[in-house]
């Protein structure tokens, strides 16, 4: 036991160093220095956030309409006394007034409308000169026998009037002709000659016609 005790060291016989202890506050006064400084600079050098501004709008004020602006009253132009507005003229009256076209209505109390009425369709007629229908064999007229004897010949120009049926009624010498030769070509037209009936539109009417009529002797 008394050794035991001689070879333990006493804990109230170990004294303190200031120097070491001025060390270890100096190293902590240090540390902490740095950090502070260090969060001084992270926090100079992070940005400013941006300032958001909103805008709250008056529910009161929506709903009131916005004043609108009152209309300048338009001034009044008093006419000078030497101006002087012309008096209105009535419509002239037409002398050929035009009627309402058909079809139409027409003013009054009532109305009323005026029919579409027909015009009547005018044609011009189609008109057809006589044709001979005498064959060859039958158109010569027998020769004078008093010009046979003198061998005269001659060259008539007859007008020649014509019916409805196509006969021929009359026979009329056109300029100078020899008495004797008319004569005969008369009665042998008017005997024997036929023709087909001028017509218009169909219908059968009397005409006239100018022919040429030759007397010859043969050679």
């Amino acid at each position: 036991m008394l050794e035991y005790a001689a070879g333990r060291r006493a804990i109230g016989s170990r004294q303190s160093n200031p120097s070491a202890m001025l060390i270890i506050v100096s190293v902590h006064v240090a540390l902490l220095a740095i950090v502070m400084s260090a969060r001084m600079e992270r926090t100079r050098l992070r940005p400013e956030p941006p300032i958001t501004v909103e805008t709250i709008k008056d529910p009161l004020i929506e709903s009131r309409p916005l004043p609108q602006p009152h209309p300048q009253p338009t001034p009044l132009t008093t006419p000078r006394p030497d101006e002087s507005t012309p008096p209105l003229q009535p419509p002239p009256i037409s002398a050929n007034p035009t009627l309402p076209d058909p079809g139409t209505a027409v003013g009054g109390s009532g109305v009323a409308v005026i029919p579409n009425i027909p015009q009547p369709f005018v044609t011009t007629p189609i008109h057809h000169d006589p044709r001979l229908l005498t064959p060859p064999s039958e158109l010569k007229p027998p020769y004078p026998a008093d010009k046979l004897l003198s061998e005269e010949e001659a060259v008539l120009t007859l007008r020649l009037t014509i019916d409805e049926h196509g006969r021929v009624i009359d026979v009329q010498p056109v300029g100078r002709t020899d008495r004797s030769f008319l004569e005969a070509a008369r009665r042998h037209l008017m005997a024997h000659w036929r023709y087909q009936p001028a017509t218009d539109d169909g219908r059968a009417i009397a005409s006239s016609t100018v022919i040429t009529l030759r007397f010859e002797l043969d050679g």
